[in-house]
């Protein structure tokens, strides 16, 4: 078989996302309260990111971290955007510019198996995240349209909240696909943080961006994301942290407590609400598999509603997002648009 037909065989059955409006599981994950292990942590668990939505003063802060978008998790994150569920989300980068921002250029990720020779794969310019695939070519192009944005904007210092606001802008403007999270987040004001931008598509652009303007360039400053993250806990004190995955989005929000007491805002509240989904095991102490009753050492996380969750994403997240959203009492929670409070702080600072 020649390559490219080889290559369109492998590349012929896109991942389709999850549309958790579609099925009220209410029922069946209270069911689950009443079983043992996991089955029990998640149904607790969902009646705590339910209880964020209850607590109209309480803004829930959504992280993201391993391969979410390109598994079919994306509506999931998009519906909870939509219907004011969350207000804030920390990410690692790949999920918002190498996944969703992807797929908003029009390119898909397909289903796969990791049962494959991965040299073959590379000589079709296929990359593989366990069972799926991206076309590299695609891939590319995410790249340089990252640069392309770079290159439209002023020199300077940003967030990486203020390039992502960049790109939705860039979304709408193009007449991309607007089903996205960036596109969504952009639309109603919801900021979104990665605090490792360059380990993602993003990175390679703006390597590019700056190797080409070596003396007027954008730059991404992480310490501005953290400073940003912070003034969104100091101005809204109550807050619940819906966490899947470990790893930076994890930490970084966490840490906001304590960055807060040391601006001198010692009467923040610690997270008032915390779950976490996770795979990763507490017992090398590395922190994706850390506890939350941990983190209340460090003074960053209530213990009274928290709950740990070892289960995979792709199972646990559209159980818990879906029972949150069935529940229906995120009805009558307002848009924050922290995005709109931060970016008037700018003008004003």
């Amino acid at each position: 078989m020649q390559p490219e037909s080889r290559k369109k065989e492998l590349l012929s059955s896109p991942v389709r996302h999850i549309d958790m409006k579609k099925l009220n599981i209410v029922s069946f994950v209270e069911q689950m309260g009443d079983t043992a292990f996991q089955a029990r942590n998640l149904s607790r668990a969902a009646s705590i990111v339910d209880l964020m939505q209850q607590d109209k003063e309480c803004a829930v802060i959504l992280t993201l971290a391993g391969s979410l978008i390109s598994a079919g998790l994306k509506q999931v994150i998009i519906d909870m955007i939509d219907n004011h569920m969350v207000d804030a989300i920390v990410s690692t980068g790949a999920n918002i510019v190498d996944q969703d921002f992807f797929e908003a250029l029009g390119f898909r990720h397909y289903q796969g198996t990791p049962f494959i020779d991965d040299a073959t794969l590379r000589e079709l310019h296929i990359d593989r995240i366990y069972d799926t695939y991206i076309d590299e070519d695609d891939l590319r192009v995410c790249d340089e349209t990252t640069a392309a944005i770079a290159n439209t904007m002023q020199p300077g210092v940003y967030s990486s909240r203020e390039f992502i606001v960049e790109m939705g802008k860039y979304i709408e403007a193009n007449n991309h696909d607007k089903n996205s999270i960036v596109y969504r987040a952009y639309e109603k004001g919801v900021p979104i943080f990665c605090p490792a931008f360059s380990d993602c598509s993003a990175g390679f652009g703006l390597v590019h961006h700056q190797w080409n303007n070596p003396d007027k360039h954008v730059a991404i400053d992480s310490v501005k994301d953290f400073r940003e993250l912070t003034r969104i806990k100091i101005e809204n004190d109550k807050t619940g942290i819906f966490m899947i995955g470990g790893g930076v989005p994890k930490n970084f929000t966490q840490d906001i407590v304590v960055a807060a007491e040391v601006l001198g805002h010692e009467d923040v509240s610690m997270h008032t609400y915390a779950v976490q989904i996770t795979v990763a095991d507490e017992r090398d102490g590395a922190l994706s598999g850390s506890t939350l009753k941990e983190a209340s050492s460090w003074g960053k996380v209530d213990t009274v509603h928290e709950q740990m969750v070892f289960a995979e994403a792709t199972i646990a997240l559209p159980l818990i997002a879906g029972y949150a959203y069935h529940k229906r009492n995120w009805e009558g929670r307002k848009a924050r648009n922290f995005n709109a409070m931060l970016d008037s702080q700018q003008v004003n600072a």
